[in-house]
Protein backbone atom coordinates (compact mmCIF):
# COMPACT_ATOMS: atom_id res chain seq x y z
CA UNK A 1 0.00 0.00 0.00
CA UNK A 2 0.94 3.30 -0.83
CA UNK A 3 1.36 5.53 2.84
CA UNK A 4 1.51 8.78 0.97
CA UNK A 5 -1.80 8.15 -0.20
CA UNK A 6 -3.52 10.76 1.89
CA UNK A 7 -7.10 9.39 0.46
CA UNK A 8 -6.71 5.70 2.34
CA UNK A 9 -6.79 8.08 5.56
CA UNK A 10 -10.05 9.68 5.30
CA UNK A 11 -11.29 6.34 4.13
CA UNK A 12 -9.72 4.31 6.99
CA UNK A 13 -8.86 6.41 10.22
CA UNK A 14 -12.31 7.61 10.95
CA UNK A 15 -11.95 7.09 14.75
CA UNK A 16 -9.97 10.61 14.21
CA UNK A 17 -6.24 8.22 15.76
CA UNK A 18 -4.05 10.41 14.05
CA UNK A 19 -5.41 13.50 15.04
CA UNK A 20 -5.02 12.39 18.52
CA UNK A 21 -1.60 11.64 17.99
CA UNK A 22 -0.66 14.71 16.58
CA UNK A 23 -2.07 16.31 19.76
CA UNK A 24 0.45 14.49 22.17
CA UNK A 25 2.29 17.85 22.66
CA UNK A 26 -1.43 19.51 23.47
CA UNK A 27 -2.03 16.65 26.40
CA UNK A 28 1.11 16.90 27.99
CA UNK A 29 0.68 21.29 27.91
CA UNK A 30 -2.55 20.61 29.25
CA UNK A 31 -1.49 18.78 32.19
CA UNK A 32 0.72 21.01 32.90
CA UNK A 33 -1.30 24.07 33.16
CA UNK A 34 -3.78 21.98 35.00
CA UNK A 35 -1.00 20.44 37.84
CA UNK A 36 -2.00 23.54 39.98
CA UNK A 37 -4.97 22.57 40.67
CA UNK A 38 -4.22 19.00 42.27
CA UNK A 39 -3.75 18.80 45.84
CA UNK A 40 -2.49 16.14 48.11
CA UNK A 41 -2.54 15.37 51.96
CA UNK A 42 0.78 16.30 53.45
CA UNK A 43 0.86 13.19 55.29
CA UNK A 44 0.98 11.16 51.33
CA UNK A 45 5.32 12.62 50.92
CA UNK A 46 5.78 9.62 53.62
CA UNK A 47 5.34 7.12 52.10
CA UNK A 48 7.51 4.03 51.15
CA UNK A 49 6.45 2.79 48.29
CA UNK A 50 4.12 3.55 45.08
CA UNK A 51 1.47 0.79 43.69
CA UNK A 52 -0.61 1.40 40.62
CA UNK A 53 -3.51 -0.63 39.58
CA UNK A 54 -4.93 0.15 35.68
CA UNK A 55 -5.14 -2.02 32.56
CA UNK A 56 -4.40 -1.72 29.50
CA UNK A 57 -3.75 1.84 27.93
CA UNK A 58 -4.20 3.06 31.95
CA UNK A 59 -1.55 1.56 33.10
CA UNK A 60 1.01 2.14 30.08
CA UNK A 61 1.96 5.25 30.96
CA UNK A 62 3.24 4.06 34.67
CA UNK A 63 5.42 1.75 32.77
CA UNK A 64 7.02 4.89 30.82
CA UNK A 65 6.59 6.94 33.84
CA UNK A 66 8.52 4.56 35.91
CA UNK A 67 11.41 3.91 33.61
CA UNK A 68 11.98 7.26 32.66
CA UNK A 69 12.03 8.85 36.00
CA UNK A 70 13.65 5.94 37.57
CA UNK A 71 16.70 8.54 38.87
CA UNK A 72 14.61 10.97 39.82
CA UNK A 73 11.65 9.04 41.88
CA UNK A 74 12.19 8.65 45.46
CA UNK A 75 9.98 5.19 46.24
CA UNK A 76 9.88 1.98 44.20
CA UNK A 77 6.68 2.09 41.79
CA UNK A 78 4.96 -1.79 41.59
CA UNK A 79 2.09 -2.22 38.84
CA UNK A 80 -0.15 -4.70 39.73
CA UNK A 81 -3.18 -4.73 36.78
CA UNK A 82 -5.96 -7.41 38.24
CA UNK A 83 -8.11 -8.02 40.74
CA UNK A 84 -5.98 -8.43 44.17
CA UNK A 85 -3.87 -6.67 46.32
CA UNK A 86 -0.16 -7.32 47.05
CA UNK A 87 0.61 -8.40 50.72
CA UNK A 88 3.27 -5.53 50.55
CA UNK A 89 0.19 -2.84 50.26
CA UNK A 90 0.26 -0.94 53.80
CA UNK A 91 -0.56 2.31 55.57
CA UNK A 92 2.48 3.26 54.03
CA UNK A 93 1.66 2.77 50.25
CA UNK A 94 0.42 5.59 48.22
CA UNK A 95 -2.40 3.45 45.68
CA UNK A 96 -3.01 4.74 42.46
CA UNK A 97 -6.29 3.72 41.22
CA UNK A 98 -6.29 4.26 37.15
CA UNK A 99 -9.07 4.47 34.90
CA UNK A 100 -8.90 6.71 31.19
CA UNK A 101 -12.85 5.56 31.60
CA UNK A 102 -13.49 5.38 34.84
CA UNK A 103 -15.11 2.23 34.80
CA UNK A 104 -12.71 -0.28 34.30
CA UNK A 105 -13.49 -3.26 37.17
CA UNK A 106 -10.64 -4.20 37.89
CA UNK A 107 -9.08 -1.05 40.23
CA UNK A 108 -12.97 -0.42 41.31
CA UNK A 109 -12.78 -4.03 42.33
CA UNK A 110 -9.91 -3.63 44.76
CA UNK A 111 -10.90 0.14 46.64
CA UNK A 112 -12.09 -1.48 49.59
CA UNK A 113 -9.79 -4.17 50.12
CA UNK A 114 -6.77 -1.00 49.58
CA UNK A 115 -8.54 1.41 52.26
CA UNK A 116 -8.88 -1.13 54.62
CA UNK A 117 -5.38 -2.11 54.99
CA UNK A 118 -4.83 1.97 54.89
CA UNK A 119 -2.83 2.94 52.13
CA UNK A 120 -3.15 6.56 50.92
CA UNK A 121 -5.17 6.73 48.07
CA UNK A 122 -5.63 8.79 44.91
CA UNK A 123 -6.83 8.58 41.26
CA UNK A 124 -6.77 9.53 37.87
CA UNK A 125 -9.56 9.31 35.11
CA UNK A 126 -11.27 11.34 32.57
CA UNK A 127 -14.44 13.46 33.39
CA UNK A 128 -16.66 11.28 31.70
CA UNK A 129 -20.14 11.07 32.89
CA UNK A 130 -19.85 7.43 32.97
CA UNK A 131 -17.30 7.50 35.32
CA UNK A 132 -17.82 5.36 38.28
CA UNK A 133 -14.31 6.31 39.51
CA UNK A 134 -15.00 9.91 39.76
CA UNK A 135 -18.17 9.75 41.49
CA UNK A 136 -16.09 7.66 44.18
CA UNK A 137 -13.33 10.38 43.85
CA UNK A 138 -16.19 12.61 45.14
CA UNK A 139 -18.07 10.48 47.49
CA UNK A 140 -14.86 9.75 49.25
CA UNK A 141 -13.08 12.83 48.53
CA UNK A 142 -10.02 10.96 46.75
CA UNK A 143 -7.22 13.33 45.92
CA UNK A 144 -5.96 12.89 42.24
CA UNK A 145 -6.37 14.44 38.60
CA UNK A 146 -9.68 14.56 36.51
CA UNK A 147 -9.48 15.86 33.15
CA UNK A 148 -11.20 16.72 30.39
CA UNK A 149 -8.94 14.91 26.91
CA UNK A 150 -10.40 17.39 25.12
CA UNK A 151 -6.75 16.96 22.62
CA UNK A 152 -7.86 13.17 22.59
CA UNK A 153 -10.75 13.04 19.68
CA UNK A 154 -10.41 8.99 19.34
CA UNK A 155 -10.95 8.69 22.97
CA UNK A 156 -9.21 5.53 22.97
CA UNK A 157 -6.75 5.38 26.50
CA UNK A 158 -3.63 4.27 24.36
CA UNK A 159 -3.75 7.55 22.48
CA UNK A 160 -4.28 9.69 25.75
CA UNK A 161 -0.69 9.20 27.14
CA UNK A 162 0.00 12.76 27.63
CA UNK A 163 -2.75 12.63 30.17
CA UNK A 164 -1.43 9.83 31.90
CA UNK A 165 2.07 10.16 32.06
CA UNK A 166 2.10 13.38 33.30
CA UNK A 167 -1.36 13.47 35.26
CA UNK A 168 0.61 10.44 37.37
CA UNK A 169 3.55 11.93 36.92
CA UNK A 170 2.08 15.40 38.86
CA UNK A 171 0.43 13.16 41.46
CA UNK A 172 3.05 11.86 42.64
CA UNK A 173 5.36 15.44 42.25
CA UNK A 174 2.37 16.82 44.26
CA UNK A 175 2.67 14.24 47.05
CA UNK A 176 6.35 15.57 46.93
CA UNK A 177 7.97 12.45 45.90
CA UNK A 178 9.96 13.77 42.44
CA UNK A 179 10.31 17.32 41.53
CA UNK A 180 8.68 17.93 37.52
CA UNK A 181 11.32 20.01 35.75
CA UNK A 182 8.72 22.03 33.75
CA UNK A 183 11.25 24.28 31.59
CA UNK A 184 12.04 20.56 30.78
CA UNK A 185 8.61 19.15 29.64
CA UNK A 186 8.11 22.86 27.69
CA UNK A 187 11.33 22.36 25.67
CA UNK A 188 9.93 18.78 24.88
CA UNK A 189 7.01 19.49 23.91
CA UNK A 190 8.45 22.01 21.56
CA UNK A 191 10.47 18.90 19.92
CA UNK A 192 7.73 16.82 19.78
CA UNK A 193 5.49 19.20 18.01
CA UNK A 194 8.81 20.00 15.47
CA UNK A 195 9.22 16.28 14.56
CA UNK A 196 5.45 16.20 14.03
CA UNK A 197 6.11 17.26 11.01
CA UNK A 198 8.03 14.88 9.44
CA UNK A 199 6.03 11.82 10.93
CA UNK A 200 2.26 12.58 10.12
CA UNK A 201 0.72 11.31 6.86
CA UNK A 202 1.62 14.81 4.92
CA UNK A 203 5.21 13.84 5.33
CA UNK A 204 6.06 11.40 2.01
CA UNK A 205 8.23 8.10 2.96
CA UNK A 206 11.32 9.38 2.14
CA UNK A 207 11.59 11.33 5.21
CA UNK A 208 9.00 9.95 7.39
CA UNK A 209 10.50 7.20 9.89
CA UNK A 210 7.46 5.80 10.70
CA UNK A 211 6.34 4.83 7.43
CA UNK A 212 9.71 3.22 6.52
CA UNK A 213 9.90 1.12 9.87
CA UNK A 214 6.03 0.32 9.16
CA UNK A 215 7.03 -1.00 5.87
CA UNK A 216 9.35 -3.26 7.18
CA UNK A 217 7.56 -4.62 9.60
CA UNK A 218 4.89 -5.01 8.13
CA UNK A 219 3.68 -8.87 6.83
CA UNK A 220 6.01 -9.92 10.10
CA UNK A 221 5.93 -9.90 14.09
CA UNK A 222 7.63 -6.95 15.41
CA UNK A 223 9.79 -8.00 18.13
CA UNK A 224 10.32 -4.77 20.11
CA UNK A 225 14.31 -4.59 21.71
CA UNK A 226 15.11 -1.89 23.92
CA UNK A 227 16.93 -1.02 27.60
CA UNK A 228 16.64 1.05 30.55
CA UNK A 229 15.31 4.11 30.71
CA UNK A 230 13.35 3.19 27.21
CA UNK A 231 12.00 -0.10 28.35
CA UNK A 232 8.00 1.33 29.59
CA UNK A 233 7.91 2.68 26.07
CA UNK A 234 8.59 -0.58 24.27
CA UNK A 235 5.75 -1.63 26.53
CA UNK A 236 3.15 1.00 25.50
CA UNK A 237 4.53 0.69 21.83
CA UNK A 238 3.92 -2.83 21.69
CA UNK A 239 0.12 -2.25 22.92
CA UNK A 240 -0.28 0.58 20.54
CA UNK A 241 0.48 -1.89 17.77
CA UNK A 242 -1.94 -4.62 18.93
CA UNK A 243 -4.43 -2.75 19.00
CA UNK A 244 -3.80 0.43 15.85
CA UNK A 245 -2.63 -2.58 14.01
CA UNK A 246 -4.44 -5.65 14.85
CA UNK A 247 -0.87 -7.23 14.30
CA UNK A 248 0.82 -9.52 16.81
CA UNK A 249 3.98 -7.80 18.70
CA UNK A 250 6.22 -8.57 21.84
CA UNK A 251 8.78 -6.98 23.84
CA UNK A 252 12.19 -7.85 24.96
CA UNK A 253 14.77 -6.12 27.46
CA UNK A 254 18.76 -5.68 27.01
CA UNK A 255 20.75 -7.03 28.33
CA UNK A 256 18.10 -10.13 30.36
CA UNK A 257 17.14 -10.87 26.78
CA UNK A 258 21.21 -12.31 26.30
CA UNK A 259 20.57 -14.16 28.85
CA UNK A 260 17.72 -16.59 27.03
CA UNK A 261 15.96 -15.44 23.91
CA UNK A 262 18.98 -16.23 21.29
CA UNK A 263 18.63 -19.96 21.59
CA UNK A 264 14.98 -19.30 20.69
CA UNK A 265 15.94 -18.40 16.92
CA UNK A 266 16.64 -21.12 15.75
CA UNK A 267 12.98 -22.84 15.81
CA UNK A 268 10.82 -23.17 13.90
CA UNK A 269 12.25 -22.25 10.57
CA UNK A 270 9.26 -20.03 10.05
CA UNK A 271 10.97 -17.55 12.16
CA UNK A 272 13.15 -16.40 9.56
CA UNK A 273 10.02 -15.23 7.69
CA UNK A 274 7.63 -14.34 10.39
CA UNK A 275 9.98 -12.57 12.92
CA UNK A 276 11.28 -8.98 12.36
CA UNK A 277 13.15 -7.68 15.27
CA UNK A 278 13.09 -3.86 16.02
CA UNK A 279 15.94 -2.22 18.14
CA UNK A 280 16.28 1.47 19.50
CA UNK A 281 19.06 2.50 20.37
CA UNK A 282 20.45 4.94 22.79
CA UNK A 283 24.03 6.23 23.08
CA UNK A 284 22.62 7.09 27.04
CA UNK A 285 23.07 3.25 27.39
CA UNK A 286 25.64 1.70 29.91
CA UNK A 287 28.50 0.98 27.23
CA UNK A 288 27.74 -2.87 27.86
CA UNK A 289 24.07 -2.16 27.09
CA UNK A 290 25.49 -0.97 23.58
CA UNK A 291 28.55 -3.28 22.67
CA UNK A 292 25.08 -5.86 23.57
CA UNK A 293 22.91 -4.37 21.78
CA UNK A 294 25.77 -4.66 18.27
CA UNK A 295 26.50 -8.33 19.30
CA UNK A 296 22.50 -9.69 20.05
CA UNK A 297 21.64 -7.64 16.30
CA UNK A 298 24.51 -10.42 14.89
CA UNK A 299 23.08 -13.43 16.36
CA UNK A 300 19.51 -12.58 14.98
CA UNK A 301 21.17 -11.76 11.69
CA UNK A 302 23.13 -14.94 12.28
CA UNK A 303 19.83 -17.09 12.24
CA UNK A 304 18.38 -15.09 8.98
CA UNK A 305 16.17 -13.10 11.35
CA UNK A 306 15.24 -9.43 10.21
CA UNK A 307 16.76 -6.66 12.20
CA UNK A 308 15.68 -3.15 12.07
CA UNK A 309 17.47 -0.79 13.86
CA UNK A 310 16.78 3.25 15.03
CA UNK A 311 19.00 5.31 17.00
CA UNK A 312 17.49 7.97 19.39
CA UNK A 313 18.23 11.53 18.43
CA UNK A 314 16.87 13.10 21.71
CA UNK A 315 20.07 14.86 23.48
CA UNK A 316 18.63 13.98 26.69
CA UNK A 317 17.23 10.97 28.19
CA UNK A 318 13.57 12.18 28.67
CA UNK A 319 13.64 13.93 25.50
CA UNK A 320 14.31 10.06 23.84
CA UNK A 321 11.27 8.93 26.04
CA UNK A 322 8.94 11.14 24.36
CA UNK A 323 10.56 10.91 21.18
CA UNK A 324 9.88 6.99 21.33
CA UNK A 325 6.61 7.52 22.00
CA UNK A 326 5.92 9.54 19.55
CA UNK A 327 7.63 7.69 16.79
CA UNK A 328 5.95 4.33 18.23
CA UNK A 329 2.64 5.31 18.23
CA UNK A 330 2.97 6.70 14.90
CA UNK A 331 4.18 3.18 13.51
CA UNK A 332 1.71 1.11 14.74
CA UNK A 333 -0.76 3.71 12.94
CA UNK A 334 0.81 3.39 9.80
CA UNK A 335 1.11 -0.59 10.17
CA UNK A 336 -2.69 -0.26 10.82
CA UNK A 337 -3.33 1.74 7.38
CA UNK A 338 -0.97 -0.68 5.55
CA UNK A 339 -3.25 -3.58 6.77
CA UNK A 340 -6.53 -1.78 5.51
CA UNK A 341 -7.78 -1.81 9.17
CA UNK A 342 -9.61 1.00 10.98
CA UNK A 343 -6.91 1.53 13.92
CA UNK A 344 -9.12 2.93 16.38
CA UNK A 345 -11.54 -0.16 16.44
CA UNK A 346 -10.94 -2.60 18.80
CA UNK A 347 -13.51 -5.32 18.27
CA UNK A 348 -12.26 -8.26 20.48
CA UNK A 349 -11.74 -6.22 23.50
CA UNK A 350 -15.20 -4.88 23.02
CA UNK A 351 -16.90 -8.35 22.62
CA UNK A 352 -14.76 -9.12 25.41
CA UNK A 353 -16.22 -6.72 27.67
CA UNK A 354 -19.56 -7.16 26.70
CA UNK A 355 -19.54 -10.97 27.25
CA UNK A 356 -18.13 -10.00 30.95
CA UNK A 357 -21.26 -8.05 31.85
Amino acid sequence: MNLDDLKIYKKLDTGRVGEAMESLPDQMRQVLDEARLIKVPAEYSRVSQIVLNGMGGSNIGAHILRSAFADKIKVPITITPGYSVPAHVNENTLYILSSYSGTTEEPLSVYREVKKRGAKIMAISSDDPKSKLVKLMMRDDIPGYIFKPQFNPSLQPRLGLGYSIFGIASMIAKAGLFKINVREIEDIIASLEIWTRRLRPEAPTRVNAAKQIAQKIFGRIPVLVAAEHLTGNIHATRNQINECSKSFASFLELPDLNHYTMEGLVNPASNRKNLAFLFFDSAFYNPRVQKRSQLTKQVVKKNKVTVIAYEMRGDKKLLQNFELLQLGAWVSYYLGIAYKVNPAAIPYVDWFKKMLQ
